[in-house]
């Protein structure tokens, strides 16, 4: 054996071992660079040399590889920062489900002392719960809408690490003219330049049937859900009811909330959207074409429905 293939075996070994200790052993490039007597540079450029002759392969499994195709389909589409897709579980649990993973999606996302918007609902308040609950952060929660029990520790929260900055007005006036004087309360008026300010926009996504928050939580009757679909409404973001194409619905309804507007939500950097459900599919797609939220978590059985009618 010649000196030529002596030293070409040597620089293979090297070169896997290295592989090895980086990918296996998890060591770091300057620890590994100690270890073999070589520099960090080095290092690096024998890394980059395994990647280019295909040394380094990575398995995904199919299951794993079909939910990171569907989130990264729905992420082009949509022009989206992100999509986090949750397994389907039981359907019946899934507002839970898709809570947790959106408070631990949220968690890692965010720095000590961060203030995150936070959107009006079910779901919304379980996020929070469960944010609250998970978090050795220091967080301000900010309400994005008139309400106050959604935003409050459920009984299930042992620990809740949140400042709550709520808005001290029902989600929905009498009148228009009530709500335009309660937008003008100094107290209000503070609540809402708060939001200017967060990190981070959290919003649930309604739909339009009897398992709604706001038909649950006696805001809306049915009939005035009807009224509504009969104008072309699909769902809402923040009770704010949108068509097919995202575009808002107009009614007296809108005229008498209390919370920031659509075009303000779209103006925010960071907007997620929480919502899973067949009965939201129609709401969630026009949420995504509104442009009214840059990331959304979900499950898979909604992803793929999304992508489906797409």
């Amino acid at each position: 054996m010649d000196k030529m293939e002596m030293s070409s075996i040597y620089e293979r070994s090297l070169l896997t071992k290295v592989v090895w200790m980086y990918y296996i052993e998890g060591m770091t490039q300057k620890s590994i660079a100690d270890a073999i007597g070589v520099s960090r540079l080095k290092v690096i450029k024998m890394l980059e040399e395994a990647r280019s002759e295909n040394l380094i392969q990575f398995k995904i499994p199919v299951a794993d590889r079909e939910k990171i195709e569907i989130e990264q389909t729905l992420t082009k589409h949509y022009q989206l920062k992100d999509v986090f897709i949750v397994p389907t579980d039981d359907q019946d649990n899934i507002n839970e489900s898709i809570a947790q993973a959106a408070a631990m999606y949220i968690n890692d996302m965010i720095s000590d002392n961060a203030y995150i918007n936070m959107g009006y609902g079910d779901t919304l308040g379980r996020v929070l719960n469960n944010l609250a609950n998970i978090s050795d952060k220091r967080l301000s929660i900010i309400s994005m809408t008139g309400g106050v029990a959604p935003y409050l520790p459920n009984n299930k929260s042992h620990i809740f690490n949140a400042q709550l900055y709520l808005l001290p007005s029902p989600l929905l006036m009498s009148s228009a003219q009530t709500a335009k004087n309660i937008l003008l309360e100094e107290p209000i008026k503070e609540i809402m330049e708060m939001t200017n300010l967060a990190n981070i926009s959290v919003v649930g996504i309604g739909g339009m049937d009897d398992e709604a928050t706001i038909i649950k939580s006696d805001i809306l009757g049915k009939k005035d859900f009807i009224k509504l679909e009969m104008k072309g409404a699909v769902g809402d973001v923040l009770m704010h009811f949108i068509d097919k194409d995202g575009q808002l619905v107009t009614s007296d309804i809108e005229e008498k909330l209390v919370g920031i507007g659509l075009e303000k939500v779209k103006s925010f950097d960071n907007v997620i959207g929480v919502a899973a459900g067949k009965n939201k599919i129609s709401a969630i797609r026009a949420a995504l074409k509104g442009g009214y939220i840059n990331t959304l978590v979900t499950d898979e059985k909604t992803a793929k429905e999304l992508i489906k009618e797409e």
